[in-house]
């Protein structure tokens, strides 16, 4: 028998988050995802790959919570979307603020660091970057960072 304080604590991991819309709104200082799914996806790699859902709402709601938040260390995000009936997604990098879910309305607050984002646009996903390492290589807008210098 394992005594209580000797029990292994779980290892935290570096998750990265997921929250898709059916569309999406824009303008220089906010961004909303229309159509949000009642449930955020997340998934972190080696060593421990673990994938998962969280409530939207509770993904709301802990935004401020616990060391090295999200309200303290805003995350980087790269959106993903669909303009008219273009079959290529295009894509931009932000800084997301201040989340607030109204019914099936995801907004945040944005800085856009790369990219251009359409007034409106349909189907997109949100690609959230995990805490404390908004800028890291393996982070998806790093990743995007680095497939761009390559190209040139």
């Amino acid at each position: 028998m394992v005594s209580e304080d000797t029990q292994a604590q779980p290892a935290s991991i570096e998750a990265m988050f997921v929250q898709v819309g059916s569309g999406m709104s824009s303008d220089d200082q906010r961004i909303t995802l229309h159509g949000a799914g009642g449930a955020t996806l997340f998934f972190a790699d080696r060593p421990d790959r673990v994938v998962g859902h969280v409530s939207t709402q509770k993904f709301v709601n802990e935004w401020g919570n616990g060391e090295n938040s999200f309200a303290e260390d805003p995350p980087n995000a790269v959106i993903t979307f669909m303009e008219g009936g273009d079959a290529t997604p295009e894509d931009a990098t932000v800084v997301l603020r201040n989340p607030q879910l109204a019914g099936d309305a995801l907004t945040y607050n944005i800085e856009v660091l790369e990219g251009t984002l359409p007034t409106s646009a349909g189907a997109c996903s949100l690609f959230i970057d995990p805490i404390g390492r908004p800028l890291s290589p393996m982070s998806v807008a790093g990743v995007r960072r680095r497939q761009r210098r390559r190209a040139f």
